[in-house]
C-alpha cells in the first residue's frame, strides 16, 4: 500500500478534526474518522488487488517468459496499464503521474468524491454544508496539505537511510526498520505524532 495504515489512521483523525464544526456536525469523531479511514484504505486496496492479479498472471507464464527471455518488469508493466485501461482504474501513484506527492491528483479526487458521498449518506454526522462540491473541495486542499508534508518526511527518511556508512538494500527488514524510525523522527519534527 502507497500509505502506511497509521499514516491514513491519522489523515482520517486530522480530516474530521478540520471539517468539524464548520462542515460537519458529529457527536462520534473516532467512529465518522474510522469510516474516512476504510474508504481511503479501499481506495488504495484497488491498486494492490490489481498488481496480485498481475503477479498471479505473470506466474502462470513464467517458464514462457525465460524461455523467450522477456522482462518481467516490462511484461508486468504491460499487463498492469492494460487491465488499467480496461477496468478505468484511477492510478493511485502520484510518482506514476509526476504528482508531488504519493497519491496521485486524479486519486484524492476520486477519494473526495467517495468521501462526500460516505459522508452524505452517514448517520453519524450532519453535513452543514448542503453543497457537496464545497466539501468535497475542501477535503481535497486537506489532504493534499497533509500528503505534501508526507512526501517530504518520506523523502527525508531515505536520504538518512541513504547516507549511512554502509549500504543498505531497499526492501530488506533492516531497511523497513530504519524508514520505519527515520519516517516517525521527521513526522514528529513537523509535529505530527502518528498516535494521536
Amino acid at each position: 500500500m502507497l500509505l502506511a495504515r497509521e499514516f491514513v489512521a491519522y489523515l482520517s483523525r486530522q480530516l474530521v478534526k478540520k471539517l468539524t464544526p464548520g462542515v460537519i456536525e458529529t457527536t462520534a469523531p473516532d467512529l465518522v474518522a474510522d469510516k474516512v479511514a476504510g474508504v481511503i484504505n479501499e481506495e488504495l486496496a484497488v491498486e494492490d488487488r490489481l498488481n496480485d492479479e498481475v503477479r498471479d498472471l505473470l506466474s502462470q507464464y513464467s517458464e514462457y517468459m525465460r524461455r523467450e527471455g522477456v522482462s518481467y518488469q516490462e511484461m508486468f508493466r504491460r499487463i498492469k496499464k492494460t487491465l488499467i485501461s480496461q477496468r478505468k482504474v484511477i492510478r493511485a501513484s502520484g510518482r506514476d503521474t509526476g504528482d508531488q506527492m504519493k497519491l496521485s491528483r486524479d486519486k484524492v479526487t476520486q477519494i473526495s468524491h467517495k468521501l462526500v458521498e460516505m459522508l452524505r449518506k452517514s448517520h453519524e454526522l450532519r453535513l452543514k454544508d448542503k453543497d457537496t462540491n464545497n466539501v468535497r473541495l475542501e477535503i481535497v486542499r486537506f489532504m493534499t496539505e497533509l500528503l505534501t508534508a508526507e512526501e517530504k518526511v518520506d523523502r527525508l527518511a531515505r536520504q538518512k537511510i541513504r547516507s549511512q556508512k554502509r549500504e543498505v538494500p531497499e526492501g530488506s527488514e533492516e531497511w523497513d526498520l530504519l524508514h520505519r524510525r527515520y519516517y516517525a523522527e521527521e513526522l514528529k519534527k513537523l509535529g505530527i505524532d502518528l498516535a494521536r
